[in-house]
């Protein structure tokens, strides 16, 4: 019988754990990202509605 490969199953266990801590820094990102572009898109809006 085959014994388990220990260090594959950890080095899986890393990658899944990295990659979903880059997901949350991504989804953290973006809201701060987007806040500044919906306050720049909503001035101009006022402005047309102004005239």
């Amino acid at each position: 019988m085959a014994k388990p490969n220990y260090s594959y199953e950890k080095r899986q266990k890393e990658i899944a754990k990295k990659k979903k801590q880059e997901e949350k820094r991504l989804k953290k990102a973006s809201p701060q990202d987007e806040q500044p572009q919906d306050d720049a898109l909503s001035p101009p809006a006022d402005e047309k509605a102004a005239t």
